[in-house]
């Protein structure tokens, strides 16, 4: 259900393409896609998907890049000297890894560390934990594309127990 609604706001917004680094929590969203007409380019590395995101932004197109927020610390470079550089809009939706309830402990230092990391870089983010939050979703993904910026979202651990 969950999946269902995100994949919809990224067709009410014109969302295209999606690109995507493998995660667990994100293989709904995923499935999802893959029954839409969104371009979907799944991508080895953060910073590759950047770099195609780059490019479609420069086409006129909407790109978003779907990956857990550890791979945050891997795209920072890309983000700075190429998306915030040229004021390309982009919007990086985020499984949240590493809070309460993490199996993997090599997840934790980054899940607490990439909230403060957007802050440092400027980058506005809202953290969605119930599917009433995916209005801001919604509401932030439209303020990316209107004023060209990169904005992030967090989606919770807590949206994935609410949807079982």
């Amino acid at each position: 259900m969950i999946d269902k609604k995100i994949v919809e706001i990224f067709m009410k917004e014109g969302i295209e393409p999606v690109l995507s680094v493998p995660c667990n929590l994100l293989a709904g969203i995923l499935r999802k896609i893959e029954r839409t007409p969104i371009r979907h380019i799944p991508v080895c590395r953060e910073e590759e998907g950047i770099g195609i995101a780059a490019g479609a932004a420069l086409a006129g197109g909407k790109p978003l890049l779907l990956m857990q927020n550890s791979g945050l610390g891997n795209s920072i470079n890309a983000l700075m000297s190429l998306t915030r550089l040229y004021k390309l809009p982009l919007f990086l939706l985020m499984s949240h890894r590493g809070g309460p309830g993490e199996k993997i402990s090599a997840q934790i230092p980054m899940g607490a560390a990439a909230p403060d990391l957007l802050r440092t870089l400027g980058i506005n983010f809202i953290t969605i934990k119930t599917a009433h939050d995916l209005h801001g979703l919604q509401k932030l993904i439209r303020k990316t594309y209107a004023l060209q910026e990169i904005n992030a979202a967090f989606l919770a651990r807590e949206l994935w127990n609410e949807a079982k």
